[in-house]
Formats: C-alpha cells, structure tokens, sequence
C-alpha cells in the first residue's frame, strides 16, 4: 500500500491509537490536547483513508454515546516492521546449515499454489494480450510489472519493484523461481535484460523471439 499524507495531528492521532488502544474522539482529543471537533474531523478523513475503523460505542458521560475507533490493517503497515530483515536472515540460516532444500520446497509450493489461478487467467490469451494480463499477475504480487516497446527486439516486461528484496539479498532463489514463473505463463523463452540485484533499476525481459 503506498504512504498516504498525513499531517501532525492524524500521525498523532495513529500513534496514540497504536500505544493506547481503541477509544473515543473526546479522550483522544484529551489525550493530545486538541479541540473535539478538529480531532474529529481528523478521525473522519483517517476512516475514509481506511486507517481507523468504527470499533464499538459506549456511552461516555450524558448525551449520546460516543464511538470508539481502532486501527485498521492497513495503518498497522504505518508502524515498524522487521519481516524482510528476518526473512532474509532466516534464509542465510538455512543455506549456512544445509537447509537449501527447504527454501527450494518452499518456493515450489507457494508458486504451485499461484499456477492455476494464473492460467486459468491467461487461457485463449496469445501475444501482446496475454504479455499484459502476465504484468497484471506479476503486480497483484508486488513486482510493479509493466509492459513497454523496446526500441528493437519486440515488447520488454519489466519489473520494476522486488518485494521479495530482503531474500534476494541471501538467496538467488527468488530470482530463478521469478523467472521461471514468468516464462510458463507466457510460453516463451526469456532473455533478462536488466537486473535489480546487479544494481539496475528494475528486472526486464523480453521474449527470446522477439515477438
């Protein structure tokens, strides 16, 4: 998900959700030395980014009662987060120990579980419509893929984000498996062009024919 544009107040407002829990406007508002109704009006445009939810409402005093809100998932993306740093980690842990075989099962297993949805996609689909749909594929995945005309040689398919960075940092396997995928949706033998790891700014293929 890309980084919306916060101000001071909402980032505060998340940080104060993330250290103090669910809780209504008017203790937020307490809490941060705010007015109700600003706090309010940032809480309103944090929901329809989709960082805040409606959680419950209680009832907080006379009147009505006031609603508590809490993050969502995808403001919990907002805060610190380790994974890549131990996934690559774990991956030299199992290469240093002999454990290959464990990350090449793996990576088996997690495109087998993509390979028929991918197919049954790309069914009837031949040439520069069925390079498109396999860019599509490849950017639900995080790889950012699109599709352009190379001054020579037919269409390039380029990559131009690794999600899957902090592993390739300890093991080429992502890359193999990367490429293999790629070259059974599309049918076709792929020449690597540019490479993320060897310092270029994306991965790109084309198709060995050049059609």
């Amino acid at each position: 998900m890309d980084s919306p544009a916060l101000n001071a107040s909402q980032r505060a407002i998340l940080d104060r959700l993330k250290h103090g829990g669910n809780t209504t406007v008017p203790r937020l508002a307490q809490a941060l030395d705010l007015n109700v109704e600003t706090v309010r009006g940032h809480v309103n445009g944090l929901v329809r980014e989709d960082l805040v939810r409606r959680e419950d409402a209680i009832r907080d005093g006379p009147g009505r009662p006031e609603i508590v809100y809490g993050l969502t998932a995808d403001a919990e993306r907002l805060f610190p987060r380790r994974e890549a740093d131990i996934l690559r980690r774990l991956a030299e842990f199992l290469r240093r120990t002999n454990h290959q075989a464990v990350l090449d099962a793996f990576f088996d297993e997690w495109i087998g579980e993509r390979r028929a949805e991918a197919l049954a996609r790309l069914e009837g689909l031949a040439g520069r419509e069925r390079l498109e749909e396999v860019a599509a594929l490849l950017s639900e995945l995080g790889f950012m893929a699109v599709v352009e005309d190379a001054s020579a040689g037919g269409p390039r398919l380029r990559l131009c984000h690794c999600p899957l960075r902090g592993l390739v940092e300890a093991t080429r396997m992502p890359c193999r498996v990367e490429i293999g995928f790629v070259r059974e949706l599309l049918g076709e033998d792929l020449v690597r062009e540019s490479y993320i790891p060897a310092g270029d700014a994306s991965c790109s293929y084309r198709m060995e024919g050049g059609r």
